[in-house]
């Protein structure tokens, strides 16, 4: 795409996005278990968010460190796992000029990496990827799950300042350019419909919070529709690679 975003410290719009998604807590467990298996030993989170996925890994006891490039995002993740150690809450920018410098301590250090709805952010995607890498041990796995298709580019995307969407093939480009591929897959052929309606032709700019409520309640449709269509095609798609050297 050719839009180009500035950077607000405060993203109002994906508070209030991220706000809507946090009451879905059947989709947030589903995208949970749809990832976690590709999830071992040490891990990092690229985007936390306020930590609607953070915190099925951290009530699993799983060993993650926390990130998001926002600080108001580090604080409301400090607030909402008060318990959780503060040395594993950081605030990261994987594009970052001098990350190698700035981000010394945390080089090779991580078992896997995964970033939801992340990549789809950064102007600079390969430079992303790439840092990743510089953060896994030698095998580590990454984790990228971005919106899928940009047919279904959207009011929505551009209030929340995508710069793409991607298919399985791009996505995995981006990734097979750094990492030996091991999984692709669509996710959630049901949101498509929501997506395009309520984003290409009602022209919102926020998921309705009524509407992410009653998907929350028919899941098991969306559950069932992703196995009939045996993951061909979704709202999202996702792609795991191991760092092979």
């Amino acid at each position: 795409m050719s839009e180009e975003f500035e950077f607000p410290e405060v993203d109002e719009i994906g508070i209030e996005t991220l706000e809507s998604i946090s009451i879905a807590k059947n989709f947030n467990s589903w995208m949970y278990q749809t990832i976690s298996p590709h999830c071992n030993g040490k891990i990092l989170e690229i985007g936390s968010g306020i930590g609607n996925i953070s915190k099925h890994f951290i009530d699993d006891g799983r060993d993650i460190t926390l990130t998001d490039i926002r600080e108001n995002y580090v604080t409301t993740i400090e607030e909402q796992f008060p318990e959780y150690s503060k040395d594993k809450i950081i605030q990261l920018d994987l594009v970052d000029p001098d990350f190698d410098n700035r981000y010394r301590s945390l080089l090779t250090q991580y078992d896997s990496l995964f970033a939801l709805n992340v990549v789809e952010h950064i102007k600079d995607h390969k430079t992303a990827i790439s840092n990743a890498k510089k953060l896994l041990k030698p095998k580590g796995k990454i984790i990228i799950l971005v919106p899928a298709f940009q047919s279904l580019y959207n009011t929505f995307d551009l209030a929340l300042e995508h710069y793409r969407r991607y298919t399985k093939k791009s996505l995995r480009k981006l990734i097979g350019a750094e990492f030996e591929l091991e999984h692709s897959q669509y996710f959630n052929a049901f949101g498509m419909l929501g997506w395009f309606v309520s984003g290409k032709l009602l022209k919102k700019k926020t998921i309705p919070l009524n509407q992410m409520k009653i998907y929350d309640r028919l899941l098991f449709i969306a559950k069932t529709i992703d196995k009939v269509v045996f993951n061909k095609i979704g709202l999202s798609v996702i792609t795991v690679g191991i760092k092979n050297s």
